[in-house]
């Protein structure tokens, strides 16, 4: 007994050591994938253009907020995730990091004081970046960046996901594979430069792939199934990208690549994150990058065609609306009077103005937040240098209820040739308190 009871000891001893080794030896910091020459400068606008690539202003500016600054709220499901400010300022921004320091960020998720980040910054992602790029980045925020003064609130999150030591942890999971971008020797260049847009930069994945029981991302690449296949990002639903329903299988590669570019196409337009993706990121991309990107998740897209619709004989749906009897249920009857006047009876909208109903990714998605949040609180188009005209759905918050907004989400669902599951007025419920928590 006394042998156990000291071998007991000696691994309480051993545990309680491997524990406060754990916490707080420093984390070893990813050294440069592909050492540069000591004089490299990255070509001028090179930096400018990779932070739009990577969408920084979308997230660390607060809506109003100076450029950069931080304080934008994330929701997440561990609670309110605050954006800190990326501007050169030495007291509240990034002024003093190194390029050392400004990699463990994007490569580790890890500050100069040792602090873990969230994995709402997308490190799992931008891990793919090349030097090069990371130096051109670094040199944009500290030289052409106007530094400003803000500090944010800091993120508090409840026990147990306020001891961040915990995320060394979780980044033995999520971080896969060494860092640098690995192209497909088996592909053309326009596959691997939308390739690397997605899967780096662009960090596709941190919205739309779904999330583990961890909460990594389940997929960032395409090789694993999952990639892509639709998530959710501060309560909203990211629609597929790879299954035949989905748009950018639907549609042609200019037609996906027009979407990137002004927030629309002749079949859909972006909301939620998406709109805000177009606006402070993709519209600035080249034509050809926003191509690559297309042709990219074309090409790793399902190969299993959806059966071919027949457009010569009107739907029931179209029939029923079309016959507007008094004794119609409830859903088609809300959808007469609030939404068949721009998206009309077949449900085909107007071409980069309403988007299409029929079909539509975010309307049949697993998830129906994203429909929800539409109709609740509406949606804007942003104004892009090929589109400058913003359209604007109003919500319908304060004129339908939790039910009756169940009951045209449902009938939306499986109007036309849609096919999902049912909402609830429960389902409603849970979308508009999120809404009033913002």
């Amino acid at each position: 007994m006394k042998k156990l009871l000291k071998l007991l000891a000696v691994l309480v001893v051993v545990g309680i050591a491997c524990l406060v080794a754990f916490i707080f030896i420093p984390v070893q910091r990813t050294e440069p994938p592909s050492p540069l020459a000591a004089d490299f400068k990255a070509d001028k606008g090179r930096g400018e253009y990779l932070m739009r690539a990577s969408d920084c202003m979308a997230c660390h500016t607060n809506e109003g907020g100076t450029p950069f600054a931080g304080g934008r709220a994330i929701q997440s499901p561990m609670g309110t995730i605050w954006t800190t400010n990326i501007t050169p300022d030495k007291e509240t921004g990034i002024g003093n990091y190194t390029l050392d320091d400004f990699r463990a960020v994007l490569y580790d998720g890890v500050t100069p004081d040792g602090t873990h980040l969230y994995p709402a910054m997308p490190y799992e992602n931008y891990r793919k970046l090349t030097e090069e790029d990371v130096v051109a980045l670094y040199d944009y925020f500290m030289h052409e960046v106007k530094p400003v003064s803000n500090k944010v609130e800091p993120t508090k999150l409840a026990f147990p996901f306020n001891m961040r030591f915990g995320l060394r942890a979780w980044n033995w999971v999520a971080l896969r594979g060494e860092a640098d971008f690995k192209p497909n020797a088996a592909e053309d260049g326009i596959f691997n430069r939308g390739k690397y847009l997605v899967e780096g930069p662009g960090h596709c994945a941190a919205c739309h792939s779904p999330r583990s029981v961890l909460m990594t991302q389940d997929g960032i690449d395409e090789t694993s199934p999952s990639f892509l296949t639709g998530g959710e990002i501060d309560n909203y639903t990211a629609p597929d990208l790879r299954g035949p329903d989905s748009g950018p299988q639907k549609w042609t590669v200019e037609e996906t690549a027009a979407y990137l570019a002004t927030a629309r196409n002749a079949h859909s337009t972006a909301t939620g994150e998406m709109m805000l993706v177009v606006r402070d990121s993709t519209q600035y991309l080249t034509t050809d990058d926003n191509k690559a990107i297309a042709s990219y998740l074309k090409k790793i897209g399902s190969t299993k065609p959806s059966e071919a619709k027949k457009a010569d004989a009107p739907t029931d749906t179209e029939q029923l609306l079309s016959s507007a009897k008094a004794d119609m249920p409830l859903g088609p009857r809300l959808y007469l009077d609030n939404c068949g006047g721009c998206h009309f009876v077949n449900g085909k909208g107007a071409p980069e103005i309403f988007p299409e109903l029929d079909g539509n990714s975010l309307v049949t998605a697993k998830s129906t937040k994203g429909l929800i949040s539409v109709i609740l609180h509406g949606a804007e188009l942003p104004s892009t240098e090929q589109r400058p005209m913003k359209v604007r759905m109003q919500g319908y918050e304060d004129r339908l209820s939790d039910e009756e907004i169940a009951a045209l989400a449902t009938f939306l669902r499986n109007a036309w040739s849609n096919k999902a599951p049912e909402v609830t007025a429960q389902d409603v419920s849970v979308v508009r308190n999120l809404g009033k928590g913002h």
